[in-house]
């Protein structure tokens, strides 16, 4: 397919660069380099899941998962009372 291309001089000189290293021709080089900037997007849209591994978080002996908002509930009690002796 013959096209014509607007290329931006920061890229134009990424092209350079690339066709010094290389020692392609221009044609090839820009081929190469919409290759893999295509293959590129194409893998970004494929991300993996996202998965939640869960682990054991278990209590340490005497503390009463039931209650855990008690020591919460004590701390609000006396911080109101400080203010309020004030």
């Amino acid at each position: 397919m013959r096209t014509t291309l607007t290329i931006e001089p920061d890229v134009a000189e990424k092209l350079r660069r690339r066709m010094a290293q290389t020692k392609l021709p221009l044609k090839q080089t820009i081929n190469e380099a919409l290759r893999l900037g295509l293959a590129q997007i194409n893998q970004s849209k494929r991300s993996r899941k996202f998965r939640v591994e869960p682990h054991a978080s278990g209590f340490f002996p005497g503390i009463d998962h039931d209650r855990m908002n008690q020591l919460a509930d004590e701390l609000e009690a006396e911080s109101a009372l400080d203010k309020l002796s004030r």
